[in-house]
């Protein structure tokens, strides 16, 4: 794989065409591979817009755009890994702050990130849609005062809800 420097990824989603999807929640399904740009910080942002996961009580779907943005350190998740585990969200019943911690917890338990950031946008039912928003900075480091400042200043500029 060019800019690996020959590098042997241990990844066994990424190119397999045989693929299975996992209906249940699956945090096992991810996978990692090694920062090329370590003594570099930048943001690497995911965003899914068909999230899927079911309300707890009544079972009904709930449906969301997940952003994932993060500052890797050595590990970095795998995009096909992680599409795979949203994925797994499709049945499992947990209300939308939850499964927005429950992303950001796996994806720190996966990979220790200097920071990383998730926010939910679920679409409105019974009128009102909830956006949950979470983040993590690495303890004792810059990105912790980061975490801090960027949740106390997330939603200064709330957004005009006429998209949905």
């Amino acid at each position: 794989m060019p800019g690996r420097n020959d590098q042997e990824l241990d990844l066994s989603l990424l190119g397999n065409q045989g693929t299975s999807y996992s209906f249940e929640y699956d945090p096992e399904v991810l996978e990692t591979f090694d920062n090329q740009h370590p003594n570099r910080d930048y943001f690497v942002k995911f965003n899914c817009p068909e999230f899927t996961t079911l309300c707890p009580k009544t079972r009904q779907p709930d449906f969301a755009t997940i952003y994932i943005s993060y500052i890797p350190d050595v590990k970095m998740v795998e995009s096909k890994s992680l599409k795979l585990y949203l994925f797994s969200f499709r049945n499992h019943g947990d209300f939308h702050e939850d499964s927005v911690n429950t992303i950001m917890n796996d994806l720190i338990d996966l990979m220790n990130p200097r920071y990383i950031e998730v926010w939910g946008k679920f679409t409105p039912r019974g009128g009102i849609s909830i956006d949950p928003y979470c983040n993590y900075g690495k303890p004792g480091t810059k990105f912790e005062q980061m975490a801090d400042h960027r949740l106390m200043n997330h939603d200064l500029y709330p957004e005009k809800v006429d998209n949905r």
